[in-house]
């Protein structure tokens, strides 16, 4: 590299949880950084996770719980760059944000409970390394630079408010499509796509179910841990956690780590059913139940639901909560157990991009190397983030992943030549 390029700086695009990550990485690894951000202040989706409270990290990492249509093997390895127990400590010594956990979901909160605590934390530190954030400044295009000699990596980011900016290394982390109203509008995955890499089809994720008509709009509000299944998913599919009955439709943990299989099914696969199970009661423990119980459906029922919900359920199979236990015929019973324990959510539609999580599909993980998160097509480029074919559950693993791959991208970026 000449002494010219190596006087360039670092360029990212977004300042994102991953474009934050990757900036402060580096800027520590001593390179000149600056970090373009569309918004006015950043860390938009930061802002809004966690109800406010920002769920920084799950307690546990699982990567067999992470979706892609890339090789699984390759995400692990990426996850792995930067284990759970170090950005933990990263967080609670280096940011000096103490980490508590939320003993009934397994999330780690900040102890301030407030996520604009981590937003501007983070914010702070990169500026503190040296980097430069340029807001309210929107990416129109990024090239290799028609100036750069052989064997040379030098880019041109193109803006709207300046002239283009030559760096040495450039590190894209726009996020996708989910939530365009924090910035996310999809401009990352045009550049990406108009220099040659391969996308694999995006779709909405982590996003509530809606159906119309809606068979439970006068439940809504009513909420319930539940267990959600989806027979004949490949591969198999469970989930147990909140579910809420809303207006629209139904969200809550369980809904939402279950919705992809459901808004894939719109185009591409068949409908994908979900099946409920409303407790954890098996078939047998509720079989057992109604046949040796006092009393009626609903004194057995209703102990394990909220009764609004319980009632509506034994509607729907024709079932008298009233009934005397003694007086319930046999196909009676295996309906009640059946709707109880099977439960086919009647879904019709979602509620797509704006109030999804993430963005599932993105840029093929085999385009990049896993270990330095760089383009396998075009040196001197780095990918990080949302805008990777991977997301997690709900519970912090989708900000384990931007952490992971921001850290890797700013390390190896700001170390190219």
């Amino acid at each position: 590299m000449s002494s010219e390029s190596a006087a360039l700086p670092v360029v990212v695009i977004g300042a994102g949880a991953a474009g934050l990550m990757a900036a402060l990485a580096a800027a520590r690894s001593g390179s000149d950084v600056i970090l373009l951000e569309r918004t006015t202040d950043g860390g938009r989706k930061i802002l809004i996770s966690g109800g406010g409270r920002c769920n920084i990290l799950p307690s546990v990492a699982q990567p067999e719980r992470f979706v892609t249509d890339s090789s699984p093997n390759t995400l692990r390895k990426m996850l792995r760059s930067w284990p759970l127990a170090e950005q933990r400590s990263f967080f609670e010594r280096a940011l000096g944000m103490p980490l508590v956990l939320e003993e009934e979901s397994g999330k780690l909160f900040p102890s301030s409970q407030k996520a604009r605590d981590v937003r501007d934390g983070l914010v702070e530190v990169v500026r503190d390394a040296g980097a430069k954030i340029w807001f309210e400044v929107r990416v129109t295009n990024i090239r290799p630079s028609a100036v750069a000699r052989e064997h040379e990596t030098r880019w041109e980011v193109h803006t709207d408010t300046a002239p283009p900016l030559e760096a040495r290394a450039v590190i894209v982390a726009t996020g996708g499509l989910s939530v365009p109203a924090t910035g996310s509008d999809g401009g990352g995955l045009d550049m990406l796509r108009s220099l040659g890499h391969k996308l694999n089809p995006t779709y909405p994720a982590l996003t509530p179910l809606t159906a119309e008509p809606h068979p439970h709009a006068d439940l809504a509000g009513v909420s319930q841990t539940v267990t959600i299944v989806a027979p004949g998913a490949k591969p198999a599919f469970s989930t147990t956690g909140g579910f809420l009955v809303t207006h629209r439709g139904w969200s809550g943990p369980s809904v939402l780590d279950a919705s992809h299989l459901a808004t894939r099914s719109h185009s591409d696969r068949p409908t994908q059913d979900l099946h409920i199970s409303w407790t954890p009661l098996t078939d047998e423990a509720w079989h057992d139940a109604l046949r040796r119980g006092h009393g009626t459906v609903r004194s057995v029922v209703g102990p394990h639901l909220p009764r609004r919900l319980a009632d509506a359920l034994l509607a729907e199979v024709g079932v008298d909560p009233r009934v005397p236990l003694a007086q319930l015929r046999r196909e009676h019973r295996r309906a009640v157990v059946g709707v109880l324990t099977k439960y086919r959510l009647p879904w019709t539609g979602d509620e797509g991009y704006k109030k999804a999580e993430v963005t599932g599909g993105g840029v093929a993980l085999a385009e990049v190397h896993p270990r330095t998160m760089e383009s396998r097509r075009a040196p001197g480029l780095f990918l990080c983030g949302e805008i990777l074919d991977a997301f997690g559950p709900i519970g912090g693993h989708n900000f384990l992943w931007a952490w992971a791959t921001g850290r890797a991208a700013g390390e190896h970026a700001g170390r190219s030549s």
